[in-house]
């Protein structure tokens, strides 16, 4: 499903859902007087967008953490088992230190992707950067200044973001290396 897609549809069609549900399961305390009724102008549109980018990168950083744990040798895990590890044991000093190696740097491409992503939730009227630059600019018509400013601000973090990752698998292969 697009981001955008879900965007919209957790706005405005999951949202409302929720707080049906929510004072459909809390009514008996809300005519005891506990609870008020929840409205769906309660939920913000901020949470709204983080609940979307949320639910629309968990399959991907799921699907990247059972790879790499499927990556590491059975034979390791094997080992661990004859060596008397119980299973957190075998998964915290055995399979995650190799797994993690895997993980990085698709994990990193996923978080570029969603700091990318997260300038779809201006639509929704959020005020983040875009939506920002996007009343500056309407105001000020200075759009190609504005916008400038808001591709460098997203290239600074994307950068960044890759150089921070790329620092961090480059020490965990030199621990490994030393471990070899």
């Amino acid at each position: 499903i697009p981001m955008l897609v879900l965007l919209f549809w957790i706005a405005f069609v999951g949202a409302p859902a929720l707080v049906v549900a929510w004072n459909f399961v809390t009514l008996p305390l809300q005519h005891a007087g506990l609870f008020e009724p929840l409205l769906v102008r309660d939920v913000s549109l901020l949470w709204r967008a983080i609940i979307a980018l949320t639910i629309g990168y968990s399959a991907f950083i799921a699907e990247v953490f059972r790879a790499g744990i499927q990556a590491v040798d059975a034979g390791q895990v094997e080992a661990a088992k004859a060596l008397g590890l119980s299973p957190l044991q075998r998964f915290r000093l055995i399979v995650f230190p190799q797994a993690i190696r895997t993980i990085l740097p698709p994990l990193g491409n996923d978080f570029v992707a969603m700091v990318k992503d997260s300038s779809l939730v201006s639509v929704l009227g959020v005020a983040d950067i875009t939506q920002m630059a996007k009343i500056y600019a309407s105001g000020s018509f200075r759009f190609f200044e504005t916008y400038s400013i808001v591709a460098y601000i997203y290239l600074i973090l994307t950068i960044g973001l890759s150089i921070a990752l790329r620092a961090l698998e480059k020490r965990l292969r030199r621990g490994h290396e030393h471990t070899r």
